[in-house]
């Protein structure tokens, strides 16, 4: 049965047509066009045929046996590491579509590559969306620079905050090395060395899963314009300065000497503690489930105004405000607790600990 089920399966993706090429650029409005030259693209990028798309499947196999033949010949050429010209393909915005080279993306596929050599013409979309203004923004800033990766915002009329700190970074570099340098040099010097170090932070922490919609750039803009472009002084995420100087060149000098795997975490703990009164005829119960927490570190019984005294330590990320995330964990794990009477918090001000061997 299972067998059978993998056949329809297969043989469903197989009936499948390729997108059609005349009609994207008809809904886009794409007509202008820019000659990308060889480049590599991703395989799974590669959607549609230009008026092809009777002759092959889903997958860019042919649909008769003489096309059949044609591809088995291919992939045995791919296996054997035989060199084969580029495709050639269409691109309007991130989708490609092949004018030449069906059985190429078919054997490449097929092999589980994830990128093909192709020769690549891209027609750029007019027509009046959201979607399309930012893809242009998108490009025309990546091309200016003479970026070989796009870095995508979600919000319109932002990459000029890019092009103001690759500026920045083209004075601070002429001034270095006492030479003119020219806007994509200080742009390329600027992606290696200052926004990727800190879009790898970004992305390694997770952050921008609490910013449902957002991207990782749009985060790096967001962080590095208040560190860098924004004097004025925060009343939360203060930590984030002793990770992210407030000087973008200084940021460059601590990240140059570090690998990858040595960049620092973009969290750090908050310790705090909670005073609670509770109802005696729950006292057991409520120790119980606040030793299930995993934050919580420690629970002391205490005699006096006070029943319990509870040190918590939380992580957060570095733009959360320490009040929010300590209320919120007060409220949703203490507060809530059947018998408790009250609650009060404490964030420690000084903290000064002995060593192991003066206790």
């Amino acid at each position: 049965m299972f067998s059978n089920c993998k056949f329809l399966q297969n043989f469903s993706k197989k009936q499948k047509s390729p997108r059609q090429f005349d009609k994207v650029r008809e809904a886009e409005e794409a007509s202008e066009t820019i000659d990308r030259g060889a480049v590599e693209v991703p395989i799974n990028k590669i959607c549609g045929t230009v008026g092809r798309y009777r002759d092959f499947d889903g997958e860019f196999r042919a649909r008769n046996r003489g096309g059949e033949a044609r591809f088995q010949q291919i992939l045995e050429a791919m296996r054997s590491g035989a060199a084969l010209p580029p495709v050639s393909l269409y691109q309007i915005k991130d989708e490609y579509f092949i004018l030449d080279g069906h059985h190429r993306v078919a054997a490449a596929r097929e092999l589980g590559r994830e990128t093909i050599h192709a020769r690549v013409v891209e027609l750029l979309p007019a027509k009046q969306t959201l979607t399309n203004q930012l893809y242009l923004e998108k490009i025309n800033f990546r091309d200016t620079a003479g970026l070989l990766k796009s870095i995508s915002l979600t919000e319109l009329d932002q990459y000029h905050h890019l092009e103001l700190q690759i500026k920045e970074h083209q004075h601070w570099l002429a001034s270095q090395n006492r030479t003119d340098v020219s806007y994509q040099q200080a742009a390329q010097d600027w992606y290696q060395t200052i926004y990727l170090p800190l879009a790898t932070l970004i992305s390694s922490s997770g952050l921008v899963k609490s910013f449902p919609g957002r991207t990782v750039d749009d985060l790096y803009l967001y962080i590095s314009t208040h560190q860098w472009n924004n004097s004025k002084p925060r009343q939360y995420g203060i930590g984030i300065d002793k990770l992210i100087p407030r000087d973008m060149e200084a940021f460059r000098k601590k990240m140059a000497d570090l690998k990858e795997h040595e960049y620092p975490d973009m969290k750090q703990d908050i310790t705090f503690f909670i005073l609670i009164n509770v109802d005696g005829r729950h006292e057991r119960r409520i120790i119980d489930k606040l030793m299930q927490l995993e934050p919580v570190r420690e629970l002391h019984s205490v005699h006096g105004s006070i029943d319990f005294l509870v040190k918590v330590v939380l992580s957060r990320d570095l733009l959360a405000s320490d009040a929010e995330l300590i209320s919120q964990f007060t409220h949703g794990n203490v507060r809530m607790l059947k018998g408790v009477i009250s609650t009060q918090t404490l964030i420690p001000g000084l903290s000064r600990y002995k060593d192991d061997h003066c206790q």
